[in-house]
């Protein structure tokens, strides 16, 4: 049965709004999950669900081709108090829908949800397509796409859905999060002291400030190191055993996070422990067939220094969506309608060139 593209995506616009109206925090997504469940069975597809995940098959699923993964989170950071409009109230404005996570992720994933159903009842494909709506992105929790991955069929490559502006995203830094410590002497501040914490942490920073790593990308550039926070002391009067810092790295792609683990622990001049080494960088080959359908319709390609559920996927792997990342977690979000019905065409288009033989 063909479906007609302008009714799909004006009912894929109709559960974002839907999904605007619904809180959806990230662990907190068992109703826009059910919204989504809804939707989709709505077009004869068969759902199944892991914890918040939705995820489907397409119909003629074949074990012996290939697996497309096509992806996006539905749950939202919190509102920031510079929102001047309800965050949870749909309206459109100027062609603009507003609404939190309406742009991230929301256009992407019901674009993306619309673009599988488009191809769901469609025989004699290349690949085998799964869809997964799924929950915990914004803070990378243990029951996100990283749950489901485990029990879905080896992934071959995926598309990511994340604002774009539908250019392809063909490489995403990874992220790792240090905890550092400078020690010193503790010391009462009347007394002389020539190991203080705080004053050995000048030299500290000053390394980080200047360090870089050997390996630049063609795709994302340098390893980007950052000290993000600082913290020590209680008392005026004493001198603090050690100063705590937090080093924020955003890793190319010619490092793997373990890599990068080992060298800052054999250069560095303090103490470095990482807090996970799981979010690790992410890419796909530039000539790969997805890539090039892409790129045949004109689209861009580039390397994203933010990180999304790419980090979790250990097959290559594009982000691509409607939207601008630059309006994530801003006060007041939006996404154009002319974005999502663009996105969908794209998508379709995008797919049907690289699913098709």
């Amino acid at each position: 049965m063909k479906i007609n593209q302008e009714t799909l995506t004006q009912n894929a616009i109709a559960l974002l709004k839907q999904l605007i109206a619904t809180p959806s925090f990230s662990g907190e997504e068992q109703i826009t999950g059910d919204a989504i469940e809804s939707w989709l069975q709505s077009y004869g597809v068969k759902t199944q669900r892991q914890f918040n995940n939705i995820y489907a098959f397409n119909k003629h699923f074949d074990e012996s081709k290939p697996t497309l993964l096509l992806n996006s989170h539905h749950d939202t950071v919190k509102p920031n108090t510079a929102y001047t409009k309800d965050p949870f109230l749909p309206h459109v404005e100027d062609g603009k829908l507003y609404g939190l996570g309406s742009n991230d992720a929301g256009g992407c994933l019901v674009s993306l949800l619309a673009t599988f159903v488009h191809f769901y009842n469609q025989e004699d494909l290349t690949h085998n397509i799964i869809m997964a709506a799924t929950g915990e992105e914004e803070d990378a929790g243990d029951k996100s796409l990283i749950a489901l991955l485990p029990i879905l069929p080896k992934i071959d490559v995926a598309v990511v859905g994340e604002p774009t502006l539908m250019d392809l995203a063909i490489a995403e830094k990874g992220l790792i999060v240090f905890d550092a410590v400078v020690k010193g002497t503790p010391s009462h501040a009347a007394h002389p002291n020539d190991n203080n914490s705080i004053y050995n942490t000048i030299e500290v920073l000053n390394w980080f400030k200047d360090y870089s790593f050997d390996q630049v990308s063609e795709a994302l550039g340098e390893v980007k190191l950052t000290v993000t926070q600082i913290n020590a002391g209680s008392q005026h009067n004493v001198v603090p055993a050690q100063v705590d810092l937090v080093v924020d790295v955003r890793v190319n792609d010619c490092y793997t996070n373990q890599e990068i683990s080992e060298i800052l622990d054999r250069e560095a001049p303090c103490k470095m422990t990482p807090r996970s080494l799981r979010l690790n960088s992410s890419a796909i080959d530039p000539n790969h067939d997805l890539v090039k359908s892409g790129v045949g319709l004109g689209r861009k390609t580039y390397g994203s220094p933010t990180l999304s559920d790419q980090a979790a996927l250990s097959c290559q792997s594009v982000k691509l969506g409607p939207g601008d990342s630059t309006r994530s977690h801003s006060a007041n979000e939006f996404i154009h309608l002319h974005e999502i019905e663009e996105g969908i065409d794209l998508y379709i288009k995008i797919l049907t060139g690289f699913l098709t033989p």
